[in-house]
């Protein structure tokens, strides 16, 4: 008699550690939290998304997936239908995938023999074609899509008609920091006494940098010890195509402003660590992004999480995370706004202190382990696989596979 293994094993396509990428973090915490809900009852595998560059991860990785070619796609299907997976987790940003619109992703779900729980990091409100056929086709052969908020669910039942029933909806995972006063971080990281202003996450042109420089002469003349800090490497694929020219930019325009005293920028990928004290010395924290089409932002759970006073433009998960007063929206590229609404917070002690309780209350229900324990949930209620396990011989650093699971690619392709 085989003994049939009760673990849930849940295999994760997803980019990962150590790929400096948003939702790599974000699966790298929720297999971490979805162990520690499952305990011995969950194991994991990693199917990473493997970027242009080489890179080396550790055991838990089982395969490397090259965005452009159709063959690993393909291979990555056969390893998992041949191994004793129970439950596929898709991470989905459109970008992530290769072929039009992602549409390479396709090729492994419609190969797959185990059911599949998707999470979009991206919903777009008005897709081109491929993107909208990509994705539809994704959620079609989803037993679960989950989102980060409401109004991703009436987007995917209005723009890509995928049943309510199906839709779940999870919060975007966050540190549980302490509700703490910043002048301890302060001192730590040798700041004391100075007001701080954060911007934090991956250096791109839509994070609209220049629109708070723009805005800080006006803050600092109302307390000329003001510290403004950019803190994030640019982002891998920026670099990849123009190189460090929006951070020079950012530079220049900080000379021309003549804010050399008051702004740095720490332009490199920051462990969670050292991440949680910037954080902590944060006294406002703005994402002044430019564009409204934005359904979720680690960056903006975190210092919700954390209990700062924010500022933001409003683009779509801004809307619903700093609703209720737990933050102060202010208009797209509006320097002038921003300025005015910054003074306003540090000025007034009691709005201030209301807008971080807020803030911090509303982020208890988004900590880490609730949201480990929420995709736990999901996932565990999926029935176990009673596949005996037949893996293909692949290797995450070896790209051949066994003859029957060649042969196997090549009658599927």
């Amino acid at each position: 008699m085989i003994a049939l293994n009760k673990k849930k094993t849940v295999a994760f396509i997803s980019s990962y550690l150590p790929r400096q990428c948003g939702i790599a973090t974000f699966t790298s915490d929720l297999i971490s939290n979805m162990k520690l809900a499952g305990g011995e009852e969950f194991e994991s595998y990693v199917f990473a998304m493997q970027p242009g560059t080489c890179l080396e991860y550790d055991k838990s990785v089982k395969l490397k997936i090259r965005k452009e070619m159709k063959y690993d796609y393909v291979a990555a299907a056969n390893y998992i239908n041949f191994s004793d997976v129970d439950v596929v987790s898709v991470q989905h940003e459109f970008g992530l995938f290769g072929g039009d619109g992602g549409s390479y992703l396709s090729l492994l779900l419609k190969r797959l023999d185990k059911p599949v729980i998707t999470t979009l990091h991206t919903v777009l409100e008005r897709p081109r074609r491929a993107y909208l056929d990509s994705l539809t086709d994704v959620c079609q052969r989803s037993e679960k899509v989950i989102v980060m908020n409401k109004r991703g669910i009436r987007m995917l039942r209005d723009i890509y008609s995928v049943p309510e029933w199906k839709i779940e909806l999870i919060p975007h995972g966050i540190p549980d920091l302490p509700f703490a006063d910043s002048n301890y971080y302060k001192r730590k990281l040798d700041i004391p006494r100075r007001k701080t202003i954060l911007t934090f996450g991956l250096l791109s042109r839509n994070k609209g940098i220049e629109v708070v420089l723009r805005a800080l002469p006006t803050i600092v003349k109302t307390d000329p010890s003001i510290l403004y800090i950019v803190l994030g490497a640019t982002h891998p694929e920026v670099l990849r195509h123009e190189g460090q020219d929006y951070k020079f930019q950012l530079e220049r325009m900080v000379l021309d402003l003549g804010l050399q005293k008051n702004v740095i920028f720490h332009n490199r990928f920051v462990s969670d660590q050292e991440l949680f004290q910037y954080l902590g010395a944060a006294d406002v924290y703005i994402t002044p992004y430019l564009h409204r089409a934005q359904l979720t932002s680690g960056t903006l759970a975190f210092a919700v999480g954390a209990g700062k006073a924010i500022v933001s433009t409003p683009y779509w998960a801004a809307q619903e995370l700093l609703a209720q007063g737990r933050g102060k929206l202010v208009r797209f590229g509006d320097s002038e706004h921003i300025a005015r609404s910054v003074v306003e917070i540090l000025n007034n002690s009691s709005l201030f202190s209301k807008m971080r309780k807020r803030a911090y209350e509303y982020g208890r229900a988004m900590t880490w382990p609730k949201v480990g324990q929420a995709y736990w949930d999901i996932f565990e209620a999926q029935p176990l696989s009673l596949q005996i396990p037949l893996r293909p011989t692949v290797s995450s650093t070896d790209w051949k596979i066994s003859a029957y699971g060649r042969r196997q690619v090549h009658q599927s392709a």
